[in-house]
């Protein structure tokens, strides 16, 4: 073979020697007749001059140095742009005020030994100079260990200095590179280079055992790196050495702790400081601009990182198949020793541990600031939630409001209705004008589409926080892959071009016309994708008033009414999930058609059009590239289709945040020192509607008791709501508080705490005040009956007490507070009359009250009118000052009769519910142990039709089948070339003629293997679309009517926000990425079958080495997957109260406003979320530990097969194909124990919703009555009847007997507590 080497200008003919031609470097370029690349010249690294070229090998350590003094001097500038400043680093304002118990000990010894070590490698250099070296080697190697010394002695580092480490590096390796190759017999030469590579060697193990913090920062707060860990402390990555920072060591004592048994959260640490959630909130609330913008300066930084990591790793990728193509040549030269092809081995796996390296650091630096992005937005969506007004609906017209078409769905916290938008389908114009309207659906959006911004409704606000925020915060996570795909889009391309020049752009044609398409199908796949949000978002509000209210709606019957409500929102959703679903997979079969004849048009163009030999060293390296570039091209539709969902989820946001506050802008005044209530001619009416609800007040509120009165929906609890400033200032002056003001609302509203807890709120525990009030407010008898006194647990809502005893709760909380001004709303209707006179005289008009300003709405005026300094009268929306005596006494009769019986039928609760019922309803959410289990799998794939099932696994082999036989033609095309004769000898393919008499055939059979493989491919991700579709609607269903149908115990154990969190949370689980990951597991276990099959059919020794290496991996699988487990449903467990303090604020929300208790809230839903975050951060980073170690025994795994196929004597060929399966074979190992443990993660969702579809029902009993029934003769009989609320609780009712006429209205007497309430809501079988 003819062959000539060459440098720039320069051509070396067969048998020159480089150093004849004068070349001074050591990289030339060999060209032959079927490709050229790079190669290390024989005679150069065998020739004394080819020392001489080494040279430039020796230049790369100084070329390090002078570009890290480069950074340096740029850090060094005083000003830079804020997104490249660290965002939340740890600082020591004044280090002297710090104990010596609270800092680090810093290590001067280490320090030291790296200065020493710097000037001896310094020494042995110079010492080679004088002993008369040949080159200029040391001189260059002087120079980059005088510079460590000079950044020691300036810096003096007590934290590890990376700048040095790269440099140290780089000696080392360059110095071990130039003892390779050089064949000089220079014995002190060879003793000074040796101890210059101990020195690099030991100065680079020096730093990696150096901290990365700095020493004089408090450490009493971080747990030690290997002690046991535990949840007082920070995570130990605050105070790493390199070392373990790199190999993610610091995970070991975690580990341990959840390989022996199940985690707890005591038994994970605290978050790291850059990770806690209340500096984020407070530096992330500093910056200015649009939400993208605030987010890109608080993780510019990281983003700059992940960039050169992302351009390690492409590089990384890209090199693989270059060292293939060289190592492949390397075997087919028979001339060459074996040593040249172990080199190459040796790069591919110097080149691969770099790649895992940089996975692990891009994954840190990538799960960083997608954990911070995603945190800022919670906390940035809460503090919103807390500071915008209660809008009930845009009042698009006045009319649909007047006459009530909406449904009675109220906006928590206020008494606004919201209108439900409804899916109506569209009329239909005649096929010409439908695709009219297609075209112009497609290429001209019409902005006069758009439907009017609504506001956010509870299910929208889940929605936001639970899934755009984390589409967004999803695109910080994947910036690394950004890079690599642009970047490997480039070199692949150029790599391309150099391995087959021109042809190879047919091959981009093809992906050219596939984007082409797909820019089309995008476009409708996004308008789709809108759709499909509002209606999640309708489906979530439906749910979740649903859940609220499942009570209610139990005891009147309405639940399978609603439950077909929501099951119809379901259905709708589903189908434009099933759009959506179809038009991504009609994506993606064009990008895996047009990847599969990416090779098929450019090796027709390279066998067929360019007249050259398709060979063993241009297919299989051909093929690897084609399939970097092909991944790369597919991967950009892709990419543009995430981030433009992700703009879509940013557009959502940023339309929730801007939102309406509530309106501060009234006028607020200091009227004598004290804060007093004024309202002259001022007009109010509900935020979003043009309809005026309060209308030219003129009233003032002196400081003692004021009664407000009026008839049902006169304006009462508006008027409070006007004080409060949550209504909409329309006209007139208003002079309103500043300060917190004590508010009870209509609807008491409590948390889910203690009834102390519930009292104090946000205020300090005072024992002497707390008594009093509790006295003032009749609950002492209460408190004594219940067996943990104040300290008794509430349940949610308040569920653990009756009504009049929530009332009082609440207006014990009112009174508690330091507020000089209570506004009290009608907390006296849930009370008897005796208990309601002794809180008028005790509370409202005793010493708690004394020098406050109270203003009472209530229909008890004869209780109070003669206590009041002014009486006022709400009618229609307007009021007017009574004097108290003057009040008719007709009037106040009416109102309270009219409340009264408004009262009985708004709460079933009332007051006279027994006493002993409250106890600790709230329980832990239970979560199971070990793995998940078979049967959780089981239910699944039931879920999804078993018929589905059975023929989508056939699919999966076969396309598997394909892949594999597609890879053996290959091989058997390239071998072809080296049989003589007519035709090929390969076994199955004997009929073909040789490629090099006709390629044809080849080519022919080569297409339809890849058209069959995207065929199968499409017909894959179809079933797959139809197993979700089942699989989500089955399980949805059946989990919403074991919910349905659930004992009432369940409801008063189980938070609305864990509730939710499994209905959304998890149920997005099953409906979204389980299926693919279901998919991605099965195929994994077909292709590691197959991977084996191929290796053993070639030699026992592949087999035996492959079995052993699945057990390594197998091993460090185990490790793994127990922690992982625990740390996944700690993840979703804590996500349940992070919902639930949603859920609760938007319900309590001007309560909250009112206390002026935001901050209080807003700290709490921090640290709900630094539990969330912490369950999640662990999560990954114990990834981290798995994929260092997995990609290290992965790389070195590798290398041994190949040694292993070099060793054997197999052909070039067949040593390629293996070298292929062989390289499968462990990235399918190491995918699988990946991918089933993301599976196992994914499937705790799926455990989760299967526990709901277990859960005991209420008994329907044992009588069923006929449709006749209730007659006139069916009376309602109790003999000998117990009552409980739990089977561990104390009886409520005992031994009962009673019979109620048919017929006859019955009354129902006794003391408080005596338990009338609960014999009536036994009527209801509850």
């Amino acid at each position: 073979m003819t062959s000539r080497v060459f440098f720039g200008q320069t051509v070396l003919e067969a048998g020159q020697s480089p150093s004849q031609a004068g070349l001074p470097f050591f990289y030339v370029a060999t060209e032959n007749l079927s490709s050229t690349s790079w190669n290390i010249h024989p005679q150069a690294a065998a020739s004394g001059d080819g020392y001489d070229l080494l040279s430039f090998i020796s230049l790369a350590p100084v070329l390090v140095a002078f570009l890290v003094l480069l950074l340096r001097a740029f850090l060094a500038i005083p000003y830079r742009p804020r997104w490249l400043q660290r965002f939340a680093n740890e600082q020591v304002d004044d280090p002297k005020t710090l104990t010596d118990g609270e800092v680090t000990k810093a290590r001067p010894n280490l320090p030291n030994a790296l200065l020493a070590l710097a000037v001896f490698g310094s020494i042995t250099q110079i010492i080679a100079i004088v002993l008369g070296a040949q080159d200029l080697t040391p001189v260059s190697r002087v120079v980059a260990w005088a510079l460590i010394v000079l950044l020691l002695v300036i810096d003096r580092p007590r934290t590890a200095p990376v700048s040095i480490l790269v440099i140290s590096s780089g000696l080392f390796l360059s110095q071990l590179a130039l003892s390779y190759y050089d064949n000089h017999a220079r014995s002190l030469i060879d003793l000074l280079r040796g101890f210059e590579i101990l020195a690099a060697l030991l100065s680079v193990s020096f730093i990696l055992c150096m901290p990365l913090r700095a020493p004089d920062l408090p450490t009493d707060e971080i747990s030690p790196t290997f002690e046991k860990p535990g949840y007082r402390l920070r995570s130990p990555e605050d105070n790493l050495t390199l070392w373990q920072f790199m190999s993610v060591s610091w995970m070991s004592p975690l580990i341990s702790v959840g390989s022996k048994r199940q985690l707890n959260s005591e038994d994970v640490w605290k978050l790291g400081f850059e990770f806690q959630h209340r500096l984020l909130h407070q530096k992330f609330r500093e910056l200015s601009g649009s939400v993208v913008r605030r987010l890109l300066a608080a993780n510019g930084f990281d983003l700059l990182i992940l960039l050169v990591l992302g351009t390690v790793e492409a590089i990384s990728k890209l090199a693989e198949p270059i060292i293939l193509q060289q190592l492949l040549r390397a075997m087919e030269d028979g001339l060459a020793p074996r040593s040249k092809a172990v080199t190459f081995a040796i790069l591919s796996l110097f080149v691969r541990l770099v790649a895992c390296q940089s996975s692990v650091f891009s994954l840190w630096f990538s799960r960083r600031s997608y954990e911070r992005s995603r945190g800022e937005m919670i906390t940035m969506l809460y503090e919103k939630t807390l500071s915008r007004r209660i809008i009930g609906e845009l009042a698009v017209s006045d009319k649909s409001t007047s006459n009530g078409d909406h449904l009675s769905d109220a906006v928590p916290g206020s008494d606004m209705p919201l209108k439900v938008s409804e899916f109506r389908p569209k009329k239909a114009h005649g096929p010409i004008r439908a695709i009219g309207r297609f075209l112009n659906f497609i290429f001209w959006p019409s902005p006069a589409n758009k439907q009017p911004q609504q506001p956010a409704s509870i299910g929208k606000i889940y929605n936001l926080m639970r899934n755009d925020v984390y589409e967004v915060a999803q695109r910080f996570w994947e910036f690394p892959s950004v890079v690599r795909v642009l970047l490997s889009l480039v070199l692949s391309v150029v790599l391309v071009w150099k391995l087959i020049g021109w042809p190879c752009l047919f091959g981009v044609l093809t992906v050219a016309v596939a984007q082409s398409i797909n820019a089309i199908v995008t476009r409708v796949l996004l308008r789709y994708e809108r759709k499909r949000r509002v209606a999640t978002d309708q489906k979530l509000k439906k749910t979740t008033q649903y859940v609220s209210a499942i009570r209610h709606l139990r005891w009147y019957g309405w639940q399978d009414v609603w439950l077909e409500q929501i099951m119809h929102a379901r259905q709708q959703e589903l189908r434009l999930s099933i759009v959506t679903g179809l038009l991504r997979a009609l994506i993606n079969f064009f990008n895996y058609l047009a990847s599969d004849m990416f090779p098929v048009a450019a090796f027709y163009a390279y066998t067929i059009l360019a007249g050259k030999p398709l060979r063993i060293d241009i297919a299989f390296p051909a093929l690897q590239l084609f399939n970097m570039l092909e991944n790369s091209l597919q991967a950009i539709p892709q990419l543009i289709t995430v981030l433009l969902n992700a703009k879509i989820a940013v557009d959502r946001i940023e339309d929730f945040m801007g939102e309406p506050d509530k309106d501060d802008t009234m006028e607020r005044s200091h009227f004598g020192g004290r804060q007093e209530i004024k309202l002259q001619n001022a007009s109010f009416k509900w935020p979003g509607t043009s309809h005026q609800v309060l209308e030219n007040l003129s009233l003032e509120f002196p400081v003692g008791l004021t009664v407000v009165c009026g008839r049902v929906a006169a304006g009462k609890t508006a008027l409070l709501q006007a004080l409060l400033g949550e209504l909409e200032w329309q006209s007139g002056h208003v002079s309103l508080p500043t300060n917190s003001v004590g508010y009870c609302a209509q609807m008491p509203w409590l948390q889910s705490m203690n009834i102390r807890e519930n009292i104090l709120f946000t205020s300090p525990y005072e024992e002497g005040r707390y008594r009093k009030v509790l006295e003032a407010c009749a609950l002492t008898p209460d408190l004594a009956a219940f067996k943990d006194g104040d300290l008794t647990s509430i349940g949610e809502h308040g569920t653990g007490l009756s009504g009049g005893q929530k009332a009082r709760v609440a207006l014990a909380r009112a009174v508690y507070s330091p507020a000089k001004i209570l506004f009290l709303d009608d907390p006296l209707s849930a009370l008897d009359h005796q208990t309601a006179e002794t809180i008028v005289h005790k509370c409202l008009c005793g010493p708690l009250t004394e020098a406050r300003t109270v203003v009472l709405v209530t229909h008890r005026t004869t209780l109070c009118k003669h206590l009041a300094k002014q009486v006022v009268e709400v009618s229609e929306g307007r009021a007017r000052v009574l004097d108290p005596d003057a009040v008719p006494v007709m009037d106040l009769s009416k109102a309270v009769s009219s409340d009264s019986t408004d009262t009985v039928k708004q709460d079933p609760h009332g007051e006279d519910e027994e006493a002993e019922k409250p106890g600790e309803f709230m329980e832990d959410e239970k979560r199971a142990h070990g793995g998940v289990k078979a049967a959780v799998y089981w239910e699944y794939v039931k879920a999804g039709k078993l018929r589905w099932w059975a023929v989508f696994i056939a699919i999966v082999a076969l396309h598997r089948l394909i892949g594999v036989g597609e890879t053996w033609f290959l091989k058997a095309w390239g071998e072809a070339y080296d049989v003589p004769q007519e035709r090929a000898a390969s076994g199955l393919f004997d009929d073909l003629p040789s490629p090099e008499v006709n390629v044809r055939p080849w080519l022919l059979g080569f297409s339809l293997l890849a058209i069959s493989q995207a065929a199968v491919w499409g017909i894959w991700q179809c079933f797959m679309i139809v197993i979700t579709y089942t699989a989500g609607r089955r399980m949805f269903m059946n989990v919403m009517k074991r919910v349905s149908h659930a004992t009432f115990r369940f409801y008063d154990v189980t938070p609305v926000g864990r509730l939710m969190n499994r209905l959304t949370s998890d149920i997005g689980t099953v409906d979204g990425d389980i299926t693919s990951q279901f998919v991605h597991v099965s195929y994994l276990v077909i292709a590691w079958i197959s991977s084996v099959v191929i290796i053993a059919s070639v030699t026992p020794v592949f087999l035996l080495f492959s079995l052993s290496l699945t057990a390594l991996f197998v091993l460090i699988f185990r490790r793994f997957l127990p922690t992982s487990q625990s740390l996944r449903r700690l993840e979703m467990v804590s996500l349940s109260p992070l919902m639930s303090n949603f859920g609760a604020l938007l319900d309590g929300l001007a309560t909250v406003r009112a206390f002026r208790a935001q901050s209080s809230f807003q700290d709490r839903l921090i640290a709900v979320t630094d539990a969330f975050q912490g369950m999640d951060h662990f999560y990954w980073s114990l990834q981290a530990w798995l994929m260092y170690r997995f990609d290290a025994l992965s790389a070195t795994s590798t290398f041994l097969l190949t040694l292993l196929a070099l060793y054997t004597g197999v052909s070039p060929g067949l040593t390629a194909f293996v070298l292929i399966a062989a390289s499968n074979f462990v990235s399918h190992t190491h995918q699988l124990c990946k991918s089933y443990g993301q599976l196992q993660m994914d499937f705790v969702s799926v455990e989760r919703v299967v526990e709901l579809l277990h859960l005991e029902q209420e008994p329907p009993g044992p009588v069923d009555p006929p449709a006749w029934w209730p007659s006139s003769n069916g009376d309602i009989v109790f003999q000998d009847v117990t009552i409980r609320y739990a089977p561990h609780l104390e009886p409520s009712l005992s031994n009962i007997s009673l019979r109620i006429p048919a017929g006859s209205t019955t009354a129902l007497l006794g003391r408080t507590g005596s338990g009338k309430s609960t014999l009536a809501l036994s009527l209801l079988a509850i």
